[in-house]
């Protein structure tokens, strides 16, 4: 049974940690407000780049003029998964949640006979990931020196995944990140970037028809480049938002579990020492009666 000393110096290392919970969980919060308008702000222009991309290439149809990066190269046996996830922990099952997504991608195209690679943003994701594909991960992002998120940020990653694409280290690039939808709830996403995917209701233009200068492959070749590191910079600020959100909630979570284990632990401290103070007046009074 342990000492009242070793029962004080557990309740209040409980409270010291409840105390760091508490700070991290106010920190959070402060921080959860810039990073949801930056996410929210990018999400129109990302939406009105796809539908712009989407009517020029309905245009072009099977155009064996067509950029590569909206054909693609006519396979798909290599897919390289671009893993966006956080540089820290204590964030909940925020970074989990986006690697079990893509370790369940990456199972799947394995069991079809294709080749795997990982190309991992954040180091939580590249943690988890070694574990088992270790030998796939061709190269890590490390982010934990960039203060605030910029464009840069994302255009460095895409030239990098473009360069890949030329080079023939892959035919399809999938990207993995967390989308914000609110602060209890983060939705881990799989969005192909290339070949960019053209859905129907993004090609259409309400009837009407558009005359391009200059021609539409040359536009495409300048939109489709740019337009990956737009759903990279996108994908970021969703992941920054969705990490402060996903923290917040966990470090509320863990400030609430802390001061149940103080009271719990209170209450053992006092029962315990009720129970010698009992004991030591029973031994005294014994004492006295058998004087």
């Amino acid at each position: 049974m342990p000492s009242l000393k070793d029962m004080r110096v557990r309740r209040d290392a409980t409270r010291a940690t409840q105390k760091i919970t508490k700070a991290m969980q106010m920190v959070a919060a402060s921080k959860l407000r810039r990073a949801t308008a930056a996410a929210q702000a990018a999400r129109p222009y990302a939406e009105r780049m796809e539908r712009v991309l989407a009517n020029i290439a309905a245009s072009v149809g099977d155009n064996p003029g067509a950029p590569q990066l909206l054909a693609g190269t006519g396979s798909d046996q290599s897919h390289l998964l671009l893993v966006c996830t956080g540089e820290r922990g204590l964030c909940g099952p925020f970074n989990s949640a986006i690697v079990r997504l893509a370790r369940e991608r990456a199972n799947s195209l394995l069991a079809e006979g294709k080749d795997v690679k990982f190309l991992c943003v954040g180091r939580k994701g590249f943690d988890q990931l070694k574990r088992q594909f270790e030998d796939r991960i061709i190269e890590t992002v490390d982010l934990r020196s960039v203060r605030q998120l910029k464009f840069e940020n994302a255009s460095g990653i895409g030239q990098k995944i473009i360069a890949l694409f030329k080079a023939s280290q892959f035919d399809v690039c999938t990207l993995f990140f967390s989308r914000f939808k609110s602060v209890i709830a983060q939705i881990p996403t799989a969005q192909q970037l290339i070949p960019a995917v053209i859905s129907a209701e993004s090609a259409r233009s309400g009837g009407a028809v558009y005359e391009y200068e200059p021609d539409e492959e040359d536009i495409l070749a300048e939109l489709l480049p740019r337009n990956i590191s737009v759903q990279i910079f996108r994908a970021l600020l969703e992941n920054t938002a969705s990490f402060y959100g996903a923290q917040m909630t966990a470090m509320d979570n863990a400030t609430r579990n802390a001061g149940d284990m103080i009271r719990k632990q209170t209450l053992a401290l006092n029962r315990t020492r009720q129970a010698m103070i009992t004991k030591e007046l029973i031994e005294i009074i014994s004492g006295a009666e058998a004087v």
